[in-house]
């Protein structure tokens, strides 16, 4: 029995402890807001946060988040929006949408460590979420503008 929570909630899971983390957030859970988009971990569409930190949970099997606090996109606005959310609305961030879960979640973790990042580490720390539609720029004026609040 694998025993952790999700969004505040604890769960426990009894199935294949090499299932992905991402599968069991999706088809078990129904939150659908993080994406499966390569499977490989390279892509970033599946981006969750561990115990605060991002990670890709395509690659992250059951048995390695037991007892960890996983938070999803779904639980992010939870009490109200967040800086990011609210800045990517602002900036029209997105165009197909898909990637934007994990961009936000991984701009969150960034945010956590580096209030107000240059645009070389929001480059850095974002280099691992691919945008299919090229948003970087807005991408990167949201992370900024956001980093201006109170995250």
């Amino acid at each position: 029995m694998i025993n952790l929570k999700v969004n505040g909630i604890d769960r426990s899971f009894s199935g294949d402890p090499d299932m992905p983390l991402l599968w069991y957030v999706r088809d078990i859970l129904r939150l659908t807001g993080t994406k499966f988009g390569c499977g490989m971990a390279l892509c970033g569409a599946c981006t969750v946060h561990k115990n605060g930190d991002a990670i890709r949970s395509c690659v992250t099997p059951m048995s390695a988040v037991a007892n960890s606090e996983i938070r999803t996109i779904e639980d992010l606005g939870a009490n109200g929006l967040h800086p990011l959310q609210e800045a990517w609305m602002q900036i029209n961030v997105p165009q197909c949408g898909y990637c934007q879960s994990g961009q936000i979640m991984q701009a969150v973790s960034l945010l956590k460590t580096t209030p107000h990042p240059t645009d070389q580490q929001i480059d850095d720390a974002m280099a691992g979420n691919i945008c299919r539609c090229g948003t970087y720029q807005r991408i990167r004026h949201a992370i900024k503008m956001a980093g201006e609040k109170t995250v």
